[in-house]
């Protein structure tokens, strides 16, 4: 088992101090995966990479079930506690009352690569929402590619798959992901 697994284990046992183990070990790869993330967000934006850790990692800390089975279970939480924070504050963002404003866009016109972070996030967090009801596995590779950072080779080895299924699943999970935005907008009109 890895020092990662470890220390999980120990946690789950309630013993103390593991937590405080735990945060050296996995804040590197956290921080690469949260800079990755916010990779794209428009220049002079507020949140920064560290910002995201330290937040999603007091959420984990929070959490009323803080026992992970191993180190992918831990890294699914913390890519769904980042997932969680980024949607909050693009929601705060786009809330009127802090100067944001919605307005209807046809799907067709949207560059979603071109979007700032944040209406993406709104529009990809919608989606994934009723795909997680609908097809919880591709919910899952949304996740840990869009949120967690997670690369195919890395969802591959968490999976026990092929890097070649994991890309198969992906596509998938892209072409559900764009039907249930289009659906989305159809059912707004």
């Amino acid at each position: 088992m890895s020092d990662i697994t470890v220390i999980l284990d120990a946690m789950g046992r309630g013993t103390s101090g593991a937590s405080e183990e735990l945060l050296p070990l996995v804040y590197d790869e956290l921080r690469r995966r949260a800079c990755r993330l916010l990779s794209h967000e428009a220049p002079g934006q507020t949140l920064q990479a560290t910002a995201l850790v330290h937040e999603a990692w007091l959420r984990l800390g929070r959490e009323s079930e803080r026992t992970w089975s191993n180190r992918v279970h831990f890294f699914r939480a913390a890519a769904q506690a980042m997932r969680r924070i980024l949607v909050e504050r693009a929601r705060r963002k786009g809330s009127l009352r802090h100067g944001g404003g919605r307005e209807r866009v046809n799907i067709d016109d949207v560059d979603v690569k071109a979007a700032a972070l944040s209406d993406r996030l709104l529009l990809i967090d919608e989606a994934l929402s009723r795909l997680e009801i609908q097809d919880p596995e591709s919910a899952w590779i949304t996740i840990l590619k869009f949120y967690g950072g997670f690369t195919n080779r890395e969802i591959a080895d968490i999976q026990v798959v092929t890097e070649r299924t994991v890309e198969r699943q992906w596509a998938y999970a892209r072409t559900r992901l764009f039907k249930l935005v289009v659906e989305c907008e159809s059912c707004e009109s």
